[in-house]
């Protein structure tokens, strides 16, 4: 992806973000996932959705945020980048998941160079153990979550995925900082809410030790794609892929039983 696309998207995803927090219709929808990170942590890696947790009904807020994106985001991309765009509920197999409302939100022309951009916003619900937070930016409140329950959910989603997405192994290596000094026993606590077995958290385990070469490579690709220039040297002068799946295990081994595999045997 070419820098000048990259850009155009983090500031439309800029955009959205400060639209649903200074909107009735984003009241308590909390800004989660790796476009958080990137936007009040200065985090290394881009993100191309933008993802919140909602505690209510989400086929009703997604339709809010429909008439938001139509009625206000849709002009506002028009008039700053000349891109054409629509706003649709998400089609397809996970449009009838309870797990994940998406809203697809696609813009197109203007400038030939940056192409075709989709940025999904997806709504969903994560397990939190604090209240939520209030983060600023240009003087704008964001509610989020804390930073200890943002690190857990990354480490629950490599477990509660139906697909593994790698993405989360390096959050998980990039803020492993923000881990609370009693994620062992609150993860313990959500993993049981979450209803994940012991037989799934191993199984999964087992096949992140057993089949590294291939999730480092995947990681790799993550890297290569997603991760700023300058930052990419910088891991991979240190190991690179493999490091990032090394150290991101630990952490994971640290606050979960994970059964008899360990990430340096």
């Amino acid at each position: 992806m070419n820098d000048v696309k990259i850009d155009t998207i983090e500031q439309i995803q800029r955009i959205i973000a400060g639209m649903v927090a200074s909107n009735p219709s984003g009241r308590n929808l909390l800004l989660i996932g790796g476009f958080r990170y990137r936007f009040l942590d200065h985090s290394v890696r881009v993100s191309d959705d933008i993802d919140y947790h909602w505690g209510g009904d989400a086929k009703n807020k997604q339709q809010e945020l429909l008439k938001l994106f139509e009625r206000r985001l849709l002009p506002e991309v028009k008039k700053r980048f000349n891109l054409d765009g629509q706003a649709t509920a998400h089609s397809g197999p996970e449009a009838d998941s309870t797990a994940v409302i998406i809203i697809d939100l696609a813009f197109w022309g203007g400038d030939s160079s940056v192409g075709r951009i989709e940025i999904p916003v997806e709504i969903t619900r994560i397990v939190c153990a604090d209240k939520l937070e209030l983060r600023t930016a240009s003087g704008v409140i964001y509610p989020t979550v804390s930073d200890a329950d943002m690190i857990e959910s990354k480490i629950l989603a490599v477990f509660n995925r139906v697909y593994l997405r790698h993405r989360d192994l390096l959050d998980i290596y990039l803020f492993k900082d923000h881990l609370h000094p009693d994620s062992g026993t609150r993860l313990a606590a959500k993993i049981s809410v979450l209803q994940i077995s012991e037989t799934d958290i191993q199984k999964r385990y087992a096949d992140l030790i057993q089949h590294s070469d291939y999730h480092a490579r995947t990681i790799q690709e993550v890297i290569n794609t997603q991760i700023d220039s300058t930052a990419a040297e910088h891991l991979q002068d240190a190991g690179g892929a493999a490091v990032v799946l090394r150290e991101s295990l630990n952490v994971i081994e640290a606050v979960i039983p994970t059964g008899d595999y360990h990430a340096d045997d």
